[in-house]
């Protein structure tokens, strides 16, 4: 595939209890997102996403990070496993691992990810208690493209939530994750209509170049 492509398959890659997944498989299930779900692949083998998968239908595999001496050898180990499914995107939804440039490279375009904050604000971890202690008025969370650069690549959608006065770091994550069901979706869907691209090394939607995320409410 070329990322020009309109994608209409995809593998997700996860870490942990795949709510976001979950989004994923209901929209699916109920047409509203016309996607084929390939796969779900986790470096965890606990991971509870890998029972949602299965209880879905989708297959489900694990790339155990432990099991590899390396992050170069985890990567290419993970990228053969992606390659099985021959998925026009990889959906990153709570992948807790930095990916290689190589691995990066090797799927320009096709990767997109979720990221608790309103990037370029706190890449990383913690977004949560880092909006609270530099006491922000707004948080929120950005889909991206992926890059080499961590929680760097270009923006594509953005939802923002006030912060309340009596937020804790669990409250504030607990609101930003009703976003995130709401807004990767939207992100794919952009995609699979042609609405949303990369061409160039950039993030294109509606023939434009997007220069900054679009608002999500």
């Amino acid at each position: 595939m070329t990322p020009d492509k309109t994608p209409r398959s995809a593998v997700v890659l996860i870490s942990g209890g795949g709510t976001n997944l979950q989004a994923f498989i209901d929209q699916v299930a109920d047409g509203s997102l016309d996607l084929n779900l390939r796969a779900v692949i986790s470096n965890r083998p606990d991971a509870y996403g890998l029972t949602r998968a299965s209880e879905a239908g989708v297959p489900a595999r694990c790339v155990d990070h432990t099991d590899y001496v390396d992050r170069d050898a985890f990567d290419a180990a993970l990228a053969a496993v992606i390659e099985e499914y021959a998925p026009d995107l990889i959906i990153l939804a709570g992948f807790m691992r930095i990916l290689t440039a190589g691995f990066v490279d090797r799927f320009e375009g096709r990767i997109l990810n979720i990221h608790p904050s309103l990037l370029p604000k706190y890449p990383g971890l913690n977004t949560h208690q880092r909006a609270l202690d530099a006491g922000d008025d707004w948080h929120g969370v950005t889909v991206h493209f992926v890059t080499s650069e961590l929680d760097g690549g270009p923006p594509v959608l953005q939802g923002r939530i006030r912060i309340l006065a009596d937020d804790d770091a669990g409250s504030l994550a607990a609101r930003v994750l009703e976003i995130e069901h709401r807004i990767y979706p939207e992100a794919v869907r952009l995609m699979l209509t042609g609405r949303l691209r990369w061409h160039e090394h950039a993030a294109w939607l509606d023939g434009k170049r997007l220069e900054a995320p679009q608002p999500f409410s």
